[in-house]
């Protein structure tokens, strides 16, 4: 008897259905132990976020979370989309009355106020789609798609991520003064210039509506956007982000690197089109002996750290307590007022001229969305690496344990005398 893999699939999804339960549409969830989940279309009545996992016991306020969505709202200066929002959020579950984490599901929701779908509905958007936007892909996956506003492909998804980031920031920052900041490093071939990674702060980065620390390299990145925007084109970059104070240790080999989760945290952001680590592609122009981060030994903490950082904070994976650094490429945003060729979806050649209100960059809203999925996936590699190896603790020797390694990091008794010259036999495949 001959048995389709449709009927394999009916027969045998009855029998593992105990051992295996789809919570959430797929996609639509990030995280392993600390792990969100976002819902809501962008002309829907609302978005959202659940937030599971969370600890308990920690105090966080709606105020605290308005803050990155604030940064995240659409209608900040004329570099952005003009869509009024004031994305209020409304906190429904898993805070008692105090504002005090209770370890529940955290559900989080801001509605939508000021949505325009007949930009959408009522011009041939609604039956062509837009050139390397998501309306044809979505359609041929589905079958069916949201017009007005794109729907889930929209950055208005980003609100949930946004939100329970700003809960992950405060985590952070309690449990060891870590710090995630973004800050626009380059638009189209637009560099910025004397950026310090040790010492750059957010107010340095909202100080212009670029989001760029280097006062003049946002100036000539405004000039660019501008004249980008006034031709009713779009154009696209790269934002940095750090993180500091990360202890060494996190992230886990070999499918689940540190740097490999941030990449997929990343390249799930709207428009996000490239990731690298540390010095990425531009490493591959230096030989070893240029590359290699050389260790030395902190003369006041005895901590092992290292020279340069061209590893980004992460080897092998893992971090290892320096600065964490990555560098996510965005493409132009693809809905543009010029005209263009495209398809409609019943296979017609047409012209479209994108309507509606949307970035022409998308660089200045993306910081706090880079910064939430840092965030998120640092407390989910934090939480994991305390349930897994912080569960007993290391009741060896010091002599017999590894040197404590990082920013934060500090050698009881302070550091060792220098030792000579070791040579080290390496047998690797």
């Amino acid at each position: 008897m001959k048995l389709s893999y449709i009927g394999f699939l009916a027969a045998t999804i009855p029998a593992v259905a105990s051992a295996f339960t789809l919570t959430m549409g797929t996609g639509n969830s990030f995280g392993r132990v600390f792990r969100i989940s976002t819902w809501g279309e962008s002309h829907g009545g609302g978005v959202g976020v659940n937030l599971d996992g969370c600890p308990p016991r920690i105090p966080i306020s709606r105020e605290e979370i308005q803050v990155d969505l604030d940064r995240r709202r659409p209608g900040q200066s004329r570099i952005t989309t003009p869509r009024n929002e004031a994305d209020a959020v409304e906190i429904l579950s898993g805070l008692n009355p105090e504002g005090i984490t209770l370890g529940t599901p955290i559900a989080m929701l801001v509605r939508n106020k000021d949505q325009r779908s007949q930009d959408y509905l009522e011009n041939d958007m609604s039956v062509a789609y837009r050139p390397s936007h998501a309306d044809a892909t979505y359609d041929a996956k589905y079958g069916v798609r949201a017009i007005a506003g794109g729907g889930r492909s929209s950055a208005r998804e980003t609100i949930g991520r946004v939100a329970a980031g700003a809960i992950a920031r405060k985590i952070l920052k309690t449990y060891n003064g870590i710090d995630v900041l973004a800050y626009v490093s380059k638009v189209q071939d637009i560099e910025a210039e004397n950026v310090d990674q040790d010492t750059f702060t957010m107010e340095d980065v909202d100080s212009n509506i670029v989001r760029c620390p280097d006062e003049a390299s946002a100036e000539r990145m405004l000039e660019r956007i501008d004249e980008i925007r006034k031709a009713g084109n779009s154009i696209g970059g790269v934002v940095t982000c750090v993180a500091r104070n990360v202890p060494a240790g996190l992230g886990s080999p070999v499918f689940d690197k540190l740097e490999a989760d941030l990449a997929k945290a990343m390249m799930s952001i709207p428009a996000a089109k490239g990731f690298e680590s540390g010095d990425g592609f531009a490493g591959t122009l230096l030989t070893g002996k240029d590359h290699n981060d050389e260790f030395y030994i902190d003369p006041e903490t005895g901590a092992t750290r290292t020279k340069t950082n061209r590893s980004g904070g992460i080897q092998g994976g893992i971090s290892n307590g320096e600065n964490i650094v990555i560098h996510v490429a965005f493409k132009p945003t693809s809905t543009i007022a010029q005209i263009q060729e495209t398809v409609t979806r019943d296979g017609q050649e047409v012209e479209l001229r994108g309507k509606g209100r949307h970035d022409p960059c998308v660089l200045p809203r993306a910081i706090p969305m880079v910064e939430a999925m840092m965030a998120l996936t640092l407390v989910d590699a934090l939480m994991c690496q305390n349930a897994q190896c912080n569960l007993f603790p290391n009741d060896a020797p010091q002599s017999e344990k590894p040197n404590p390694m990082g920013t934060t990091a500090k050698r009881e008794g302070g550091p060792r005398e220098k030792g000579g010259l070791v040579n080290l036999k390496v047998d690797e495949e």
